[in-house]
C-alpha cells in the first residue's frame, strides 16, 4: 500500500514529539534519553501501534549517515589541550581495550550461547562477531547523564573518557566488516596476513586523508568568499560528507578519518566557527533521535523474549567481566591511574547508538543468525543504558570522584555566544534591592577591574549602559569576566546566591 508524502511527515513529526518529550521525561527521571528514544520506536513498531518497517537497507544507510554525522561532531567537540594529558591511555583503551573486549567477550558468549540454546547454531565466529559489535563505548549519552547533574569528575577522567568514546567506534567498525566478511566468504581463501594487511591500510588511508582534508577544509573555508552567513555550517557540513565518501572510495576507515578531520577542524580557527559547531550539535542529536526511532521500529519485541536469559547473561558478562578485564590490562602500564580510576572507566562501558548500528550490518550481509545477533545487541545495550546509564552519577559520587564544579549562572534572558577565544566567562544576573544600598547607579557598584556589564535586560527592553546608568530591581544583567575569582567577586557585591 502506498504511503502519501504528507502522511508520512505526519507520522515522522509525531515520532519526533514523542522523542522530545522523552528526552525531557529522561532528565527528570535520570534515564537516558536514548532508551525513551528507543522505546518510543518499539511502542509504534510492528508490535505496537503497527508501523511496518523491515528495510534493512534503508536502516543502514539512515545509520551510515547518522554515525558519520555524530562522529563528525564528536571530534569537533573535543579539545586537544584536554585530552593532551590523557593521550596515551585514552588511545590505549580505544585500540587494544576494544580488542580485548572484544576476545574476552567472543569466548564467553559462545559458551553461553552453547549452554543455553543449543538449538542454534551460534559458531565461534558469530559470537566474536557478536563482542565485535559491542567492543566499543557511547559518549553521548554518558556525558549527557553526567552534565544533567552537574557533575565534574576528577583525575582527568571525563576527556580520557571522551577520547576513548570518541576514537573506539573506528577500530570496532573494522572488526565488524572483516568478521562479516569471514562469515560469508569461504575462510580457507582468507589469509591472517592479507586481513592485517587490509587493516593497516585503512587505518593508515583513513588517518591520512582525515587529517589532510580536514586541514585543507580550513583553509577552503578561510578562503572562500560567500555572502550569506548562513551557508557557512553547510559548508562545513558538506565537507563532513565528503571526507566520509572519498575517504570509503579510496578504501580508508572512513570512521577514522571523519572523526580525525573534525578534531583537526575543532581545534582550528575557521570562519563562523561557533554557528557551525552549535549546528552539528543538533544535528548530532537529531541524528541519534533518528537512528534511535529506525531502530526501534526495525525490533520486533515478541523476537526478544525468547533471548532475555541469555542476553541478561551476555550483558552482565561484558559490564562486570569483559569491559573490566581490557580496562585493567590496558591501563597497567599507566601506574598513575588509580584502582577507584580503573574501576570507574570500567564502569561508563556502556553501549548506545554505535553497537546497534554494526549490527545491522550483518543483517545486511545474510549473516547466518544475523537476526538472532542483532535482538541480541539489542536487549545488551537496554541492560547497558538501564544499569549502567541511570547509576553514573551515583557511581562517581560513591566512589569519590566527583569534584566540585565552578558555578557559574547560566545566560537564560539574553542570545548572545562568546567564541572560546576570548577566554572570558560570561554569566547573568538579576539585581536584588540589596545590590543598590550604595546607590542604584552601575558606578556605585564596586565590580572587579576586569569584569565588565555588556548589556541589561528591564522587562523587554534591552540597551547597553553607562556608568551613570541608574539600575533598577529585576533588572537582567549581562556580565564578562576573566576569571573564575572575578566572578565570585562580582556575585558577591551583587548579593548573588549560588
Amino acid at each position: 500500500m502506498d504511503i502519501s508524502i504528507e502522511i508520512l511527515l505526519l507520522v515522522i513529526s509525531l515520532l519526533f514529539f514523542l522523542s522530545i518529550l522523552a528526552g525531557k521525561a529522561s532528565s527528570r527521571f535520570g534515564v537516558p534519553a536514548l532508551v525513551l528514544f528507543l522505546g518510543v520506536g518499539m511502542l509504534c513498531g510492528s508490535d505496537g501501534l503497527g508501523i511496518q518497517f523491515e528495510d534493512i537497507g534503508l536502516a543502514q544507510k539512515i545509520s551510515t549517515v547518522a554515525l558519520c554525522i555524530i562522529l563528525f561532531s564528536g571530534g569537533l567537540d573535543t579539545k586537544i589541550s584536554e585530552v593532551k594529558p590523557v593521550l596515551a591511555p585514552g588511545v590505549a583503551l580505544a585500540t587494544m581495550g576494544v580488542l580485548l573486549t572484544a576476545l574476552v567477550s567472543g569466548l564467553i558468549i559462545y559458551l553461553i550461547m552453547w549452554l543455553t540454546n543449543p538449538g542454534v547454531e551460534f559458531t565461534l565466529l558469530t559470537s566474536l562477531l557478536l563482542a565485535a559489535t559491542m567492543s566499543s563505548t557511547d559518549s553521548s549519552s554518558v556525558f549527557s547523564i553526567l552534565r544533567s547533574k552537574g557533575l565534574h569528575l576528577k583525575h582527568n577522567l571525563r576527556p580520557m573518557l571522551e577520547l576513548e568514546s570518541g576514537s573506539n567506534d573506528p577500530l570496532a567498525y573494522i572488526l565488524v566488516t572483516t568478521l562479516t566478511q569471514l562469515a560469508v566468504t569461504n575462510t580457507e581463501q582468507i589469509s591472517v596476513g592479507s586481513i592485517a594487511l587490509t587493516l593497516l591500510m585503512q587505518i593508515i588511508i583513513g588517518a591520512t586523508l582525515g587529517l589532510l582534508i580536514g586541514k585543507a577544509a580550513i583553509w577552503v573555508i578561510n578562503h572562500i568568499k560567500i555572502d550569506n552567513d548562513e551557508l557557512y555550517p553547510i559548508l562545513v557540513f558538506t565537507f563532513c560528507l565528503f571526507i566520509f565518501s572519498i575517504t570509503y572510495l579510496l578504501h580508508g576507515n572512513s570512521y577514522l578519518a571523519i572523526y580525525l578531520a573534525g578534531l583537526v577542524m575543532g581545534n582550528s580557527k575557521f570562519i563562523h566557527k561557533r554557528s557551525s559547531l552549535n549546528f552539528f550539535d543538533e544535528l548530532a542529536w537529531m541524528s541519534q533521535l533518528l537512528m534511535f526511532l529506525v531502530l526501534g521500529l526495525l525490533v520486533n519485541p515478541h523476537e526478544l523474549i525468547p533471548l532475555i536469559i541469555p542476553g541478561l547473561i551476555i550483558s552482565l558478562v561484558m559490564i562486570f567481566i569483559a569491559r573490566p578485564a581490557a580496562v585493567f590490562i590496558t591501563l597497567l602500564p599507566f601506574r598513575k591511574i588509580t584502582l577507584r580510576d580503573k574501576g570507574y572507566i570500567s564502569w561508563v562501558g556502556l553501549r548506545g547508538a554505535v553497537p546497534i548500528i554494526f549490527a545491522i550490518m550483518p543483517l545486511a550481509a545474510n549473516v547466518p543468525e544475523a537476526r538472532t545477533l542483532f535482538n541480541l545487541v539489542f536487549l545488551c545495550t537496554l541492560v547497558s543504558l538501564l544499569l549502567q546509564g541511570t547509576s553514573l552519577a551515583k557511581m562517581a559520587e560513591w566512589m569519590n570522584l566527583v569534584q566540585k564544579p565552578k558555578v557559574v549562572k547560566k545566560v537564560e534572558n539574553f542570545d548572545v555566544d562568546f567564541s572560546d577565544d576570548l577566554k572570558s566567562i560570561t554569566t547573568e544576573i538579576e539585581i536584588v534591592p540589596e545590590a543598590l544600598h550604595k546607590g542604584n547607579k552601575l558606578m556605585d557598584i564596586a565590580l572587579p577591574e576586569n569584569t565588565l556589564v555588556v548589556m541589561i535586560r528591564r522587562q523587554n527592553n534591552y540597551f547597553i549602559p553607562k556608568g551613570n546608568t541608574a539600575l533598577h530591581v529585576g533588572d537582567k544583567l549581562l556580565v564578562i569576566t576573566t576569571d573564575h575569582q572575578s566572578l565570585q567577586e562580582t556575585y558577591r557585591q551583587l548579593h548573588v546566591k549560588v
